[in-house]
């Protein structure tokens, strides 16, 4: 996307028409699928649709507010540079998706791992160690309290696999189901922004976003109730998309966009005050770029530091897990080894 959108406003700059550059775009792609989209595209603009209406066909793809933008483009004329505006929002737009996506990955492959270890010590190996204690001819009741309570954790576990894994696709499925259910995603949604240090980054970004949407929005001559609209939809948080329909809503009444955008709770006071600055001197597309840029550098170092915390507490959590089995295998054989040197 972020490609096709450059290349795009570039051959349209350059004095291209739109079917030949579609033309030339689709037989560049090395994806099938937008490749047959883009002709698709391109016979719909032949036949005499606009741009906006062939891209509105493929919601998937294009959605509301990259159609919308072209919309106010073939509207005022000014086609290319809001194709180029909108290579410049998808690519930074795509780079803040990468940096949460970055932040999350890491702890998401240490907790699958953990979860493979375990079940792998708790099947195998631990078993393995009950077999030597049994050879070496002590019963259950000469082991330390610590290694009888982890082999018993071992055969239930074992016992019990099937329940345990019931029990577990039962609770995923659940949790699907209540995250479909919009009080549920609510509370999802409401649970992210309140925890302690992943709360204030996922803050961060979704201002970030909003301001980027609705700065490239009013920027591109899109009306305001449409821009706020858009915004609400593309947010991503319920408890964002709920703030900026309220916003809108006093809009429509003829009042400003800072106070009952202070009123949400979401939006910081200093972005409020920003935007209060911004209507007060005409500059509002301008002052929301502004706003956008601090808070992309601001999702930069919260997500560098949410990752750097993040590390020490999974590899201390692994490697208590570890320690304890580890411990309480090891102690029978250290008193064996004792009594044998005794």
């Amino acid at each position: 996307m972020v490609t096709f959108t450059r290349l795009f406003s570039t051959m349209v700059n350059a004095g291209l028409p739109i079917v030949q550059s579609l033309d030339i775009l689709a037989n560049q792609q090395t994806n099938a699928y937008f490749k047959r989209v883009l002709h698709e595209i391109r016979a719909s603009v032949e036949m005499g649709s606009t741009f906006s209406d062939a891209l509105s066909k493929y919601p998937s793809i294009f959605d509301e507010l990259f159609v919308n933008l072209v919309r106010a483009g073939e509207v005022g004329g000014i086609l290319d540079s809001i194709m180029m505006r909108l290579s410049t929002y998808i690519e930074k737009r795509a780079k803040l998706v990468g940096q949460v996506k970055g932040a999350l990955t890491y702890p998401v492959i240490v907790f699958v791992i953990a979860i493979g270890v375990i079940i792998i010590m708790m099947t195998f190996v631990i078993p393995s160690f009950e077999t030597m204690f049994a050879n070496f001819g002590g019963g259950p009741e000469a082991l330390p309290w610590i290694t009888r309570a982890m082999l018993s954790l071992s055969k239930g576990f074992i016992s019990w696999s099937w329940l345990i894994a019931l029990v577990s696709i039962g609770i995923v499925v659940a949790s699907a189901n209540f995250y479909r259910n919009p009080q549920g995603r609510r509370m999802v949604h409401q649970g992210l922004l309140s925890l302690p240090v992943m709360g204030p980054t996922m803050q961060k970004v979704a201002v970030a976003r909003f301001t980027r949407t609705l700065g490239t929005l009013l920027q591109s001559g899109v009306p305001i109730l449409d821009a706020l609209d858009i915004c609400a939809k593309t947010a991503g948080n319920v408890i964002i998309t709920e703030g900026v329909m309220n916003v809108r809503q006093a809009v429509s009444e003829g009042q400003n966009m800072a106070e009952p955008l202070a009123k949400s709770s979401v939006f910081p006071d200093m972005v409020c005050q920003m935007i209060s600055v911004g209507e007060q001197t005409g500059a509002l597309d301008q002052m929301l770029n502004k706003i956008a840029d601090f808070y992309e550098e601001e999702t930069d170092v919260a997500v560098a530091a949410l990752t750097s915390s993040l590390e020490p507490i999974m590899m201390v959590g692994i490697g208590g897990i570890v320690g304890v089995v580890l411990v309480s295998m090891y102690l029978p054989i250290f008193s064996m080894a004792g009594n044998m040197g005794g």
